[in-house]
This record gives C-alpha cells, structure tokens and sequence, in this order.
C-alpha cells in the first residue's frame, strides 16, 4: 500500500469522504469541511496528491471552525499546525534521517527518496526551521535548517 492509499484509508476510518473537484483557481489544491475533504482533479502525481490529502487531513485532526481568512493571526497558526502534521506524517524528522541514512544528500535525493514533490519538501525544512530554529537532534543525529538541511551523526553516538 502506498502513502496515498493509506491515507486515503486512514480518512475512510475517521469517515472522511474525498471528492475530487474541479477548483475555479489553480492555486487551490485542497480544501477540508466537515469530513469532507476536496482535491483538485488538477493534481498530477500520486505523491502530489498524498502531500495535499496529508494536509488537509491535517485540518481534520488540528483545526477549529472556519480558518479560510489568511489575514486572521489564529486562521494562520491553525494552517500551520496542520502542515506540520502533514509533514511529520509523510516522513517527519525520522524519515530526514533515513533519507540521510541510505545516501541521500541533495535535495532532489531527498525528495525523491521521501516520494514527495521537491515544493513540499521545501515547505516542510520552511516549517521545521521555524519550529526548531537552527537544529535539533533526532535519536543519534543533529540536523541543521540553516542556512540549508545537514544532517550530522552525533559526536557521542556509537
């Protein structure tokens, strides 16, 4: 089963119906109300498709009431909360570290290895900078968001 399939299974579980639908705008990709969640027939790859259905499932499992107005301080917390969770559900600080771990080193190796597409790669180092500042330590690693992601084993570890 793939990352799309189980969320999609994860979603039938909570009793979330997805629709895909055709959005006036290009810029909309996904949209969550009341267990209904909306993707754009406009998604192309299956891994696109998961990062958009992750975080959309993200609202489902983070956010409160109406947050479509941007300029709303709380609307914009309430996103950003559920794009962490969909960053740590697709492959978190964990699957950095793997990804590190079987050789990966530039970012489109990242991306490639993670199956997810290189802009939402970049959203996620984005978020968990913003989270965590220049670094933080996973098991027996350090990784370092600035001024891009490093990922070093720990002096101490084994």
């Amino acid at each position: 089963m793939d990352m799309l399939e189980e969320l999609e299974e994860e979603a039938r579980q909570h009793g979330i119906t997805i629709i895909y639908h055709n959005f006036n705008s290009d810029r909309l990709k996904g949209l969550y109300c009341d267990k209904t969640i909306l993707l754009s027939k406009k998604l192309g790859t299956s891994a696109e498709k998961a990062c958009v259905l992750a975080e959309e499932l993200g609202h489902y499992f983070t956010s409160v009431g109406n947050i479509i107005d941007p300029k709303d301080l709380h609307n914009c917390k309430q996103e950003q909360q559920a794009r962490l969770w969909a960053y740590n559900r697709m492959f978190g600080l964990r699957g950095l570290v793997r990804a590190y771990e079987n050789g990966c080193r530039e970012d489109y190796e990242l991306a490639e290895y993670l199956n997810v597409p290189a802009w939402f790669l970049q959203e996620a180092l984005q978020c968990y900078s913003g989270k965590y500042g220049e670094g933080v330590a996973v098991d027996a690693y350090n990784l370092s968001f600035i001024p891009c992601l490093q990922v070093r084993k720990s002096p101490e570890a084994p």
